[in-house]
């Protein structure tokens, strides 16, 4: 074959390939562009989700307003039989997959509000607590008391801990819960709204927990005073919680109440 010839076999080859294309691109009876259309700009990121490179998991969800709710909210609405259990993210992470593995036995999802700094410490955990359904949020970098601190360093703690969770899950979490506190002052509230939270997450019933008081005293704490649309306040890194649950959730079950995420608590 001469040299025009071997260019004309390979035009010709060309053309039929491209006429396959559009062939295949109109099987479903669409009208197929005559050139491909210009790459889509990605999506801008909401909330504080950054991009992510290819092969990552999606992006978390983002915190997002609920209409009718005001800027701190401590309880969800009473007229559907949904409560909120919401922890503190801290402690050993061996009793954190345990609260974890607990809930998702009986089917319950949970609100996490992870430290910043327990994040750095085990990094995973931000991925755990998603991949099991649950929300996960910013409960300050260092839990410290962040309604003492000066504007600026509280407005740090705000954002340190979300910088964590934006590029630990491309989000900045659905929640901030002020540390060292139940509720936060109108400054903390007005900073978490700066960083991207439109609300801030307090809570109607502590577990007290924290005081280790004994699993029975967990179970008796709770159950003793939970509503339809309680937020309850819980915390990884204590064995009373982790043996309190099962008995916990067997009562809520018992009673008719569903143990959701905040999230779809006011939803």
């Amino acid at each position: 074959m001469t040299p025009i010839d071997r260019r004309r076999a390979l035009r010709a080859a060309a053309g039929a390939a491209a006429a396959g294309a559009l062939a295949t691109s109109c099987a479903d009876g669409g009208r197929a562009p005559a050139a491909p259309p210009p790459a889509r700009p990605a999506a801008t990121a909401s909330a504080g989700a950054a991009a992510r490179p290819a092969g990552q998991p999606p992006a978390a969800p983002a915190p997002r307003r609920h209409p009718g709710q005001p800027a701190q909210i401590s309880h969800g609405p009473t007229g559907r039989d949904r409560v909120a259990l919401t922890f503190h993210g801290a402690g050993d992470p061996a009793t954190a997959r345990a609260v974890l593995a607990e809930a998702e036995r009986a089917g319950a999802r949970i609100t996490v509000l992870a430290v910043g700094s327990w994040l750095d410490q085990y990094p995973g955990m931000a991925r755990r607590i998603l991949d099991g359904g649950h929300d996960l949020g910013n409960h300050t970098m260092n839990h410290v008391s962040v309604n003492e601190l000066p504007e600026a360093e509280a407005y740090a703690e705000i954002t340190g801990c979300a910088d964590r969770l934006r590029r630990l899950t491309g989000s900045i979490g659905t929640w901030f819960r002020p540390s060292r506190t139940r509720t936060a002052t109108p400054l903390v509230v007005r900073l978490a709204g700066r960083a991207g939270y439109p609300h801030v997450l307090s809570y109607d019933l502590d577990s007290l927990d924290a005081t280790s008081p004994g699993a029975a005293a967990v179970t008796r704490t709770v159950a003793g005073q939970i509503h339809r649309g309680s937020v309850v306040s819980l915390h990884f890194g204590y064995a009373d919680t982790v043996a309190a649950l099962p008995a916990l959730l067997d009562d809520l079950h018992r009673r008719g109440l569903r143990a959701v995420t905040t999230t779809e608590l006011l939803s």
